[in-house]
């Protein structure tokens, strides 16, 4: 997921984002839909995926933007196990 180009394009239709947005003109809302958000002032600026196996091993990877650039982009990744 963290290897492929943030997406811009809008994720509507979608039942769920429609409905909160319902207040939004829908270019506003087409605007605020996508995976990577980029409007004046507010934007996606983390992607955080999380995954955890049966056996309780997790993998937490996270991408953060460098310096407000939708160009440059920092990756880390942590590996660990649960508890029981």
């Amino acid at each position: 997921f963290l290897n492929y180009s943030p997406t811009f394009f809008s994720q509507l239709p979608d039942p769920a984002i429609e409905d909160q947005g319902k207040d939004y003109i829908r270019p506003i809302l087409n605007k605020y839909a996508a995976l990577c958000v980029r409007c004046p002032g507010y934007g996606t600026r983390t992607n955080t995926v999380v995954l955890i196996d049966c056996q309780g091993h997790v993998t937490f990877t996270e991408r953060n933007m460098i310096d407000a650039d939708v160009n440059q982009w920092k990756t880390s990744t942590y590996e660990f196990k649960l508890h029981s």
